[in-house]
């Protein structure tokens, strides 16, 4: 049997060589650019000229974070007013393999997905719908704002319709024994119009309004 010996020609070889270190110099050209110079540009421009934002928009009280401007919080009690719900889920601690409801789980920010025509939706927008108006006192026909009764896309919205909002003013007055006049004063006070004057509609960040009543009415923080 002949032996077939295979030989690289001097051609092939030197193209070889002659590629090697132009390859093997930008890929580190690269590397450094993409990896390091930008992420440090980036981040130091956005540090300059939008701080707050850079640090996640933390609202501090006392020389401590209790949350952010972006990120909703779940607040049930009473003498708060609430956000609208939240379709994040997360580990169950108990069994890590399965998952459990979570609002605001900023870890796995996303919504329900189901359609409009999804039975489940429909049940739970009906049972929210019950449940909100018997919290808030209304009537069983009376008019339920969308936001109250169903959740944002993102699972994290931070803010109500300022509709939701003064269909909350009696309960969250009641339950802190103020008038609702000086509970409409803070909710005013705490309202984001427009942007622009055209873009949007009015809205309420839930966490500023709450923090906003506990700083108007002195009111011992309870919990959420």
């Amino acid at each position: 049997m002949t032996e077939i010996q295979t030989q690289v020609s001097p051609a092939v070889t030197s193209a070889f060589s002659g590629v090697t270190r132009p390859v093997l110099v930008s890929a580190v050209l690269f590397m450094i650019v993409t990896g390091l110079v930008y992420p440090l540009a980036t981040t130091g421009v956005a540090q300059l000229l939008f701080s707050d934002q850079a640090q996640g928009s933390l609202i501090t009280r006392n020389g401590q974070a209790v949350g952010s401007r972006v990120i909703g919080q779940l607040f049930s009690s009473p003498q708060y007013f609430h956000g609208r719900p939240s379709a994040t889920s997360g580990a169950d601690p108990n069994d890590p393999a399965n998952s459990i409801d979570q609002p605001y789980n900023a870890a796995n920010s996303g919504a329900s997905n189901q359609g409009a025509l999804s039975k489940k939706l429909l049940d739970a927008v009906a049972e929210r719908t019950k449940a909100y108006r018997e919290e808030n006192g209304l009537a069983a026909d009376a008019k339920v704002p969308v936001d109250a009764v169903t959740a944002s896309a993102s699972g994290l919205d931070p803010h109500i319709s300022l509709a939701n909002a003064r269909l909350q003013v009696s309960r969250v007055a009641k339950a802190r024994n103020v008038p609702e006049k000086d509970v409409l004063s803070v909710l005013e006070k705490n309202t984001a119009q427009r942007q622009l004057g055209v873009l949007g509609e009015p809205r309420v960040n839930v966490l500023e309004l709450n923090l906003a009543l506990d700083e108007a009415f002195k009111a011992r923080p309870v919990t959420q």
